[in-house]
């Protein structure tokens, strides 16, 4: 047998071998990979655990202290994020036996402190402080968060060593995976030339490739920071398109509004026309077209003006919400108990016809924000209470100022009208949505505009209502505004 046809066939059998290795060894990497990211969730669902655990016990330590219901904000939240957390970590460590007495005890851990949790809550809002203070004083729920602290931090622990431990024997398989690699480069030079090269190439494009990622992970923050700036710059670049489409299309509409005019006349024209005695009244064609002149053409004139009418209504709101989104808000003093007097003025006939009234209770009695603004919002929320009453009880309007923290304000416009159902509180800020009984005219327009104006000037709007109770909003305001600047601006 030719020595050639001898090494081709040891050189065949050793690359099979290397090629098996290195089979072998990629399984074993991807096993160890999928270990690694197990172990990673499971970690982030530990600490996630007790950070939701750490956040409601200071939104309840918030309220007991302060006994401001502000602070139960983020409790709801937080308390769902703690059980889908140990949830996670039942799905994720359910089946590893050295876990089963842990996520059974965090799991009453959990509940206890929460069940404490709610419990002085309860007690805090119906005005039992005492007995509130009394549980909290127990130091039961200091010591369920100091054991469960225990136990998350053992689990964090374990994660990190088989972590590390996973770490290392990932290098030992990168090692191995190197060498076999190197060994089936060799054989392959010997056994074939032309393979090398290949291999060569697929080489240097896997280093090329890993050089590009690199490079680019460097410049990630830059093209975050220009992806954000483009963003911008398409948003403002939508405003003024909805502007400029908003003015385009009203050309076209007074146009159908002027020809639905023409189309009129014509159609009256032409029934007096075919009313005339002269005309002969017995033939059916002539019938027929003094019912379309009649009826039928007033009819479809009718449906254009008033959907033309409402189009321009649409493009009004449309055009009203894109030019307060972009205009600069003027800083000034204003008086909360001058503007509420001067916004309630406009509808006082109104009220007075309901037999109503609007009472004032000011804590903060001027602010620094936009006139105008704020005076729209008012009198649109006025209106609203006003066009939406009970019509079996007098109207009745409360306005209150309160200080909240982070040096903001919250202005509260309550009244005792007909109510918003809980499923439609969410949405009655969507543009063009209107909810519950339409027996007023609107264009579900009012609340959506009014939340624009306040995030122009760094505020919000919210409500809670109450089916045949009332409703009352809340509007959230820097106690002063202050502009960006020039360098910002420029910055920016």
């Amino acid at each position: 047998m030719p020595i050639s046809l001898v090494l081709l066939v040891v050189g065949l059998a050793a690359l099979l071998a290397v090629v098996g290795m290195s089979v072998w060894l990629g399984d074993r990497a991807n096993e160890h990979f999928d270990e690694v990211v197990r172990l990673r969730d499971v970690r982030v669902a530990a600490v996630e655990l007790r950070s939701a655990v750490q956040s409601a016990e200071a939104s309840q330590r918030g309220l007991l202290l302060t006994g401001n219901q502000i602070y139960l904000s983020p409790y709801g939240a937080a308390k769902t994020s703690a059980n889908r957390q140990l949830d996670s970590l039942k799905r994720n460590l359910g089946d590893d036996p050295q876990f089963a007495t842990v996520l059974k005890r965090l799991d009453v851990l959990t509940a206890d402190k929460f069940a404490e949790m709610d419990q002085t809550i309860a007690l805090k809002n119906d005005r039992k402080d005492d007995q509130a203070l009394a549980i909290t004083n127990t130091n039961r729920g200091k010591a369920l968060m100091d054991e469960l602290n225990l136990f998350v931090s053992g689990i964090v622990r374990t994660m990190d060593n088989r972590l590390t431990s996973g770490v290392v024997q990932q290098r030992v398989n990168a090692t191995n995976l190197r060498f076999a690699s190197i060994v089936a480069a060799v054989l392959i030079v010997l056994v074939v030339g032309a393979v090398t090269v290949t291999l060569l190439r697929y080489t240097r494009e896997l280093t090329q490739a890993r050089d590009e990622v690199a490079a680019l992970n460097v410049s990630l923050e830059d093209r975050v920071r220009h992806r954000t700036e483009a963003l911008a710059r398409a948003n403002e670049e939508m405003q003024r398109f909805t502007h400029l489409v908003s003015h385009d299309i009203r050309a076209p509409l007074i146009s159908i509004v002027g020809f639905s005019e023409e189309l009129a006349e014509g159609a009256r024209d032409l029934a007096q026309y075919l009313e005339q005695p002269s005309v002969g009244a017995a033939d059916q064609d002539l019938q027929h077209a003094r019912k379309i002149t009649n009826e039928e053409m007033p009819e479809a004139i009718g449906y254009i003006r008033k959907s033309a009418s409402k189009m321009e209504t649409l493009l009004n709101a449309v055009l009203l919400l894109s030019r307060d989104g972009r205009r600069d808000p003027t800083p000034e003093t204003v008086d909360l108990e001058r503007t509420i007097v001067s916004s309630a003025s406009a509808i006082q006939h109104q009220i007075s016809a309901a037999g109503g009234k609007i009472d004032t209770q000011f804590q903060v009695s001027s602010i620094v924000t936009d006139r105008l603004s704020l005076e729209q919002v008012i009198g649109n929320l006025f209106d609203n209470a006003v066009k939406y009453r009970a019509k079996e009880r007098p109207l009745q309007l409360k306005v209150s100022s309160t200080t909240l923290p982070g040096d903001r304000v919250a202005i509260e416009v309550a009244d005792n009208g007909r109510g918003i159902a809980p499923q439609d509180v969410g949405r009655i800020f969507e543009l063009f949505r209107r909810v519950g009984k339409l027996d007023q005219t609107g264009e579900g327009v009012g609340l959506a505009y009014a939340r624009t104006v306040l995030r122009n000037l760094g505020g919000d709007i919210t409500a809670t209502s109450e089916l045949d109770r009332g409703t009352t909003f809340r509007i959230v305001l820097p106690r002063k505004l202050v502009l960006p600047s020039v360098a910002d601006s420029v910055t920016a």
